[in-house]
């Protein structure tokens, strides 16, 4: 299996679980904790993971050059990013955040292009267009029938605002990847969005009853801690050592199909044929993008 294919294989299951995660936080909120404090938690758990598996990691050290981008990084992709994203999940629906954070392969997309030259085929012109209009056929034929969604508009924005981010975050770890271990920058990473998140999330991390948690709440938040934190991010990178950021991001396509199939799994939504055959587009289109140009060979 080459490298190629296991960076895939690792950004299709970093999607996955993002997608099974808009319900799952759903869930936790604000029933068991707000927005800002699940934020809190998130880092600090991941901080702890990370710290703890470096050192099984090589020692490096961080030029001094790098530590503003490292610090870019930790701000717009483990604060904004995450605030964004939970404080619009509190407020809307998990199936309207599935589909719209998929503006963020667009992002992602235009910002690789003007930011770091990306060299983008007209393939992947085609196959990101045509995977938006899958996503775009979710949000307009679909009905959500999630309940407590008390400003679904303005959630609906944080979720855009989200995607802005994450897909900023996406282009100013890519450099970093191909200089340091993965474990040398998601721990500096995290550690330094402990201390960024500290001040807006303390308030609510603290009104959190922890010692009377049913245990419905407490695997909810050791899945996001775990899954939706230290897998995902470790993932996302490993794969972009491999993989453009813009094929990293269409794989966020994927991320409305995982978001309905659980939900229909746990019975809170009903497959239809709009459904199916947007399932169909979004595949293609991220088969188009990450699919790599073939070169000849010379004799």
């Amino acid at each position: 299996m080459t490298k190629r294919t296991l960076a895939l294989i690792a950004a299709f299951i970093a999607t996955s679980i993002y997608g099974v995660n808009h319900t799952i936080g759903k869930d936790l909120m604000p029933h068991y904790i707000g927005a800002f404090g699940l934020i809190l938690l998130r880092v600090i758990g991941a901080s702890i993971l990370f710290w703890t598996i470096s050192f099984w990691g090589p020692k490096e050290r961080i030029a001094i050059k790098d530590w503003t981008r490292i610090f870019l990084c930790a701000l717009f992709g483990m604060s904004i990013n995450m605030l964004a994203f939970f404080k619009g999940l509190s407020l809307s629906t998990p199936i309207n955040s599935s589909i719209i954070i998929t503006v963020s392969p667009i992002l992602v997309f235009i910002m690789s292009v003007i930011f770091i030259k990306e060299k983008i085929t007209m393939l992947k012109y085609f196959g990101v267009g045509l995977g938006f209009i899958g996503a775009l056929s979710l949000i307009v034929f679909n009905e959500d029938k999630s309940y407590n969604a008390p400003n679904i508009p303005f959630g609906n924005i944080l979720f855009v605002v989200n995607s802005l981010f994450y897909g900023t975050y996406l282009i100013l770890v890519k450099p970093l990847t191909q200089k340091y271990h993965s474990f040398t920058l998601m721990k500096w990473f995290f550690l330094l969005a402990v201390f960024i998140n500290l001040p807006i999330t303390i308030g609510e991390f603290n009104e959190v009853n922890w010692l009377d948690l049913p245990f419905e709440a407490v695997w909810r938040m050791i899945f996001v801690v775990v899954c939706t934190t230290f897998l995902t991010y470790l993932l996302n990178v490993y794969a972009l050592k491999e993989l453009k950021a813009s094929t990293i991001g269409v794989f966020m396509y994927i991320q409305p199909l995982i978001g309905i199939l659980y939900a229909v799994f746990i019975g809170n939504y009903k497959l239809n044929a709009v459904s199916i055959l947007a399932t169909a587009l979004i595949f293609t289109s991220v088969y188009l993008v990450s699919k790599k140009k073939l070169t000849k060979q010379k004799a």
